[in-house]
């Protein structure tokens, strides 16, 4: 049967992407989005906050982001696993507000990158060198998983394609662009809706969801090595450093009832992609986990910016 080699998380945000020396970009757009009111950010934002947003500390932040980074993808590298297993969540970029599944497992034969072209000044600058790429998939176990999962009580949807002018969505185009630039390793994208209500699933659902999928990868009849990854999170657009180390706390110390109490008012916007450390931590919940390192990335006077963790498992 399959084996579970390895797993990772690691944030994918644009300021990974993005040099500190830009990082105005990201406070301009922080600035006029719609969805969250600056202006009395900044006024509730921590005493001291200033002191976050010296070039120097934007630049330790950044390398110490980067070398989080260097160690993951030599984690990666080495371990070579024979297939991927990536969790994120879809930013309308294969499904829109017609059809929003909760949880989607990608079962085509093939991964596709596409070179977009950005209106926005900070786009550009996170993806000034992206290429049209294709990269393989599973379908076979792709197939395995949804059988598995359906049997295990969840009604997953399926998708065969990456929409055209699209191609694959951030947070998986994420591992070959950062974690793993060679990599032949077939992948299945499992996407799940954490930002966009009604239906994101709640803190208990992913984490359940994360044991059936343990169960449905070592179901498989192969003897495949599975490395699983997720990107994403923690918190952001606004850092919240305690909801982070609640999180994180509960994951170094396999404690589902605290993962499955985490205030489910604040995983919205940018901070819901913690559902997806949710998920892998149920799919891991048996092998130890290493905490690299935890960043509170702060980028501007209201807060914002991304609190990113880097972490293996295995």
């Amino acid at each position: 049967m399959a084996k579970i080699i390895l797993g990772l998380g690691s944030p994918h945000s644009p300021q990974l992407s993005i040099p500190p020396s830009q990082w105005a970009l990201l406070v301009e757009k922080d600035q006029q989005d719609p969805r969250i009111d600056y202006a009395n950010l900044v006024r509730a934002a921590k005493p001291g906050i200033q002191q976050e947003l010296t070039e120097q500390k934007f630049t330790s932040r950044y390398d110490a982001a980067q070398k989080a980074l260097d160690d993951l993808s030599k984690i990666l590298v080495q371990a070579s696993p024979d297939v991927l297993i990536a969790i994120g969540d879809d930013q309308h970029e294969q499904f829109l507000d017609e059809a929003m599944p909760m949880f989607c497992v990608f079962r085509g034969n093939s991964l596709k990158m596409v070179k977009r072209e950005f209106q926005q000044a900070w786009r550009k600058a996170e993806e000034p060198d992206t290429t049209d790429q294709e990269f393989p998939a599973q379908a076979e176990l792709a197939e395995h998983l949804i059988s598995s999962l359906v049997q295990q009580g969840f009604d997953v949807a399926c998708s065969n394609q990456l929409r055209e002018n699209i191609g694959l969505g951030h947070a998986f185009s994420f591992v070959y662009r950062r974690l793993w630039r060679e990599c032949r390793a077939p992948m299945v994208p499992i996407m799940l809706n954490t930002f966009y209500p009604p239906n994101q699933p709640t803190p208990q659902r992913c984490y359940a969801f994360g044991r059936a999928l343990c169960a449905a990868i070592e179901s498989w009849n192969s003897t495949a090595r599975v490395a699983v990854i997720t990107t994403g999170g923690l918190s952001h657009v606004v850092v919240d450093e305690d909801l982070d180390r609640m999180t994180l706390d509960g994951l170094l110390h396999k404690d589902p009832e605290r993962l499955c109490s985490l205030p489910v008012e604040k995983l919205q916007l940018g901070t819901s992609e913690i559902r997806n450390w949710i998920a892998i931590g149920g799919v891991l919940e048996q092998l130890p986990m290493k905490l690299i390192d935890y960043i509170t990335a702060y980028r501007s006077p209201a807060g914002t910016g991304c609190g990113m963790a880097f972490a293996q498992w295995g």
